[in-house]
């Protein structure tokens, strides 16, 4: 089962390189000067480093707080990369493409730090390193599958019961889990991801009534009265129409 592809897919993410104290991301290197830690700051504006050891600086940009990988992050995260030579490789091609300043090195930046942003969060999941939110319930086998199939299938008529099912758990199990592990409710939690991608669907310019009908809710009306209690404004007064 694939817990961050849906997440990564429907989140614009860049990656500049930028001076230090402009940088929300820092590589640093060990005394021989290979890369050991990878420092990212979630919430924050610039990182507070010396020069000295740092092999790149970069600003990290993911559709800030409507990104629940994002809003899941502590506000520092530290990757070490002791024992992780296929990141450690990663982090010095990006380096190199930093210090070469080389025509389409910035591309080239941008789409390794998409792949170190990958390393960053599953490195969480795997040391259950979260605080209280989604990628929490992401790292808890059972809660996981019901939270994928939230993503993947944002438009089914869930119920609790149906997915406490898919995770294997009794309803009141899975409720109290879900609960203490993600923050919110399961409903409450399909029903912030379902306004999360209407939103970006909004954006693009889909039309209202598609989008209402694509996220299960029963009219249009009713789809305008939770995209305004979530976000302030209506649908179409968000795209300008």
């Amino acid at each position: 089962m694939d817990r961050l592809t849906t997440l990564i897919e429907r989140f614009h993410l860049t990656v500049r390189i930028v001076p230090v104290n402009e940088a929300n991301m820092i590589a640093f290197a060990d005394a021989t000067g290979q890369p050991s830690t990878v420092v990212f700051h979630t919430r924050t504006g610039g990182v507070v480093a010396p020069e000295q050891g740092v092999l790149f600086a970069a600003v990290v940009d993911w559709s800030g707080a409507s990104n629940p990988l994002l809003a899941s992050l502590p506000e520092v995260v530290e990757l070490d990369l002791t024992g992780k030579d296929d990141t450690r490789v990663l982090v010095s091609l990006m380096h190199q493409e930093a210090a070469a300043n080389r025509c389409g090195g910035q591309s080239v930046v941008n789409r390794l730090g998409e792949a170190l942003m990958v390393r960053v969060l599953r490195d969480q999941i795997e040391r259950g390193a979260t605080e209280i939110g989604l990628l929490a319930g992401l790292a808890d086998a059972r809660l996981s599958r019901a939270i994928v199939s939230m993503h993947d299938h944002p438009g089914r008529l869930w119920t609790n019961a149906d997915l406490a099912t898919v995770a294997g758990l009794s309803l009141s199990r899975f409720s109290e889990l879900f609960a203490k592990t993600v923050g919110e409710t399961p409903m409450g939690y399909l029903r912030r991801w379902r306004l999360i991608l209407a939103r970006q669907d909004v954006l693009r310019g889909d039309r209202i009534e598609r989008v209402a009908h694509r996220y299960a809710y029963a009219s249009p009306e009713s789809f305008t009265r939770a995209f305004r209690q979530r976000y302030g404004a209506s649908p179409s007064r968000l795209r300008g129409d």
